[in-house]
């Protein structure tokens, strides 16, 4: 039997979201079913989702940062006996008891259009015409460089660190077309590789030549060619033993963008 989580915010839902997320990946083979219920501001809103958790045995997990709106939820679980976790309201008392001062109780908070704000959509602006090794001038501009063969998450990684402000630009190796030459004109510090195992490449390279409707004996796909190309960016990789390399294989975009950023952060430091 599944269970149900309504995930409850004044705003988008987004970080509670991620902690459930991260704390639902602690429990293998769970099924449960995932609800975010964004923008819930007024008394009937939460009397309607207090209603539905009841009728469906689930869980609230909430962020409602009004204490007005946060303790008529917690209320009306308590009558209806529908479990409630609480993530930021705790958090919010220690840090005003850390900081002195009053929080602003305004929602959405996370998402108010500021400098940081646009930093952000600056950074994603230019992982997107940086991608795929567009515009090699870009390079000397970026924060991280990411390097590797097709299908190394290139894209997606660098779409996932811009967003969070870092401009990232990635270089794809492939066998027979020498790398840009403003990839070894840079500073090395920012330049990471990323490689894959080759049973996990089979699998991926199949799937998108499916995807694509090619036939499966397409270069691209062929165990043989891939073992050679990764081959060919471990030469690369070698070559410049500056560069940390990440295994990509069966892991999380978020996994490797964290392992990445801690190498960056010690780097950063050591500066």
């Amino acid at each position: 039997m599944s269970s149900k989580i309504y995930i409850v915010s004044d705003a988008t839902g987004d970080t509670a979201q991620k902690v459930v997320d991260a704390a639902l990946k602690q429990f293998a083979g769970n099924a449960t079913e995932i609800e975010v219920v964004p923008q819930v501001r007024s008394e009937e809103a939460i009397e309607d989702l207090v209603e539905r958790a009841e009728r469906n045995g689930a869980l609230v997990v909430h962020t409602l940062v009004g204490p007005a709106q946060r303790h008529t939820l917690q209320r009306l679980c308590r009558e209806a006996g529908v479990d409630d976790l609480d993530l930021i309201g705790p958090l919010m008392g220690k840090m005003a008891a850390f900081l002195g001062i009053k929080a602003s109780e305004m929602p959405g908070g996370a998402h108010t259009i500021d400098e940081h704000y646009f930093h952000r959509i600056a950074a994603v602006e230019f992982a997107v015409n940086s991608d795929d090794g567009q515009n090699p001038r870009n390079l000397r501009r970026a924060d991280i460089v990411l390097v590797g063969i097709s299908r190394t998450s290139k894209t997606p990684l660098s779409t996932y660190l811009a967003q969070r402000g870092h401009k990232v630009a990635n270089v794809p190796l492939v066998m027979g077309i020498e790398p840009p030459a403003e990839l070894f004109a840079i500073d090395q510090d920012k330049v990471y590789g990323l490689q894959i195992q080759s049973d996990a490449l089979f699998r991926i390279r199949q799937a998108r030549l499916q995807a694509l409707g090619m036939p499966a004996d397409t270069a691209y796909g062929v165990r043989d060619h891939i073992e050679k190309e990764i081959a060919y960016a471990r030469g690369i990789f070698e070559a410049n033993p500056h560069w940390p390399v990440i295994d990509v294989t069966n892991r999380a975009i978020e996994e490797t963008a964290g392992e990445l950023l801690a190498i960056k952060h010690r780097r950063d430091k050591n500066r």
